[in-house]
């Protein structure tokens, strides 16, 4: 399952397989890094801003993967925890966020 991004007003094709959610204001930028691809640019998210999303939807991708995400970014350093922690106050799940945060190694 993959979960895209929507701007407000958009809507998705009827023909697509993945689920769709709406981002707006800081949710929706903050932890998107612009690469270009062939002269095109593309909007990627960093790890931080994707170990934020995985607990913003947990209730969609289950808190056991939102967890493993954490953990691997921390582990492989991909991320750090102030990156996490501000993706995750732009994302309004700071104070879910915040015991798992607290209790890793």
């Amino acid at each position: 399952m993959t979960l895209r991004r929507l701007r407000p007003g958009c809507r998705q094709s009827r023909r697509c397989a993945s689920r769709s959610i709406r981002a707006s204001g800081e949710a929706l930028t903050a932890g998107i890094k612009h690469h270009s691809i062939d002269g095109v640019s593309v909007p990627i998210t960093t790890p931080a801003k994707t170990v934020a999303d995985s607990f913003k939807h947990r209730s969609k991708v289950g808190l056991d993967v939102a967890l493993e995400a954490l953990r691997d970014a921390l582990r492989r350093k991909r991320a750090t925890t102030d990156e996490i922690w501000r993706c995750a106050v732009a994302d309004r799940v700071a104070t879910v966020m915040r015991p798992y945060l607290e209790n890793l190694p």
